[in-house]
């Protein structure tokens, strides 16, 4: 349900003004991340178990393995990443979870949403560093803000 709404969210501000969006690849991750650029990686605990992430990169749970999602409570965990007006780079697996969370941040007043248009698969077939997930998030549990 809360899925739905969210797209619903998406889909009515749509024609409003936003920020810019910008689909990024893995060079552009590496440099854009290096420079200091928040790297929110917002898939599923399993996932990032499964593949290791993005060295730096903060976990953030945006669609839990059914699908739902609390935009508002996700967004106050964002805020404590990168506040609206900054930078961020958004990554999932695919890229296609990162396209309604780019959209959501850009109407938040993120100045500029990048999102990592192949996700963690094609970083990881690049043979790109990978950290293993277990110390961050270790970290996010305990703080609660994964």
């Amino acid at each position: 349900m809360l899925r739905f709404l969210f797209t619903c969210l998406i889909l009515i501000s749509a024609s409003s003004a936003r920020a810019e969006i910008i689909d990024i690849d893995n060079a552009q991750l590496a440099s854009l991340s290096s420079s200091g650029v928040p790297v929110i990686d917002i898939r599923t605990a399993p996932e990032w178990e499964e593949t290791g992430i993005v060295p730096g990169s903060r976990l953030l749970t945006l669609f839990d393995e059914r699908g739902n999602s609390d935009p508002a409570a996700w967004l106050e965990k964002v805020k404590a990443i990168a506040k609206p007006g900054d930078p961020v780079i958004v990554m999932c697996r695919s890229g296609n979870r990162t396209k309604a969370a780019s959209q959501f941040l850009s109407k938040q007043g993120y100045s500029k949403v990048y999102n990592v248009k192949q996700g963690i698969r094609a970083w990881a077939s690049e043979n790109r560093p990978l950290a293993s997930a277990g110390p961050a998030l270790a970290s996010c549990r305990k703080a609660k803000t994964c």
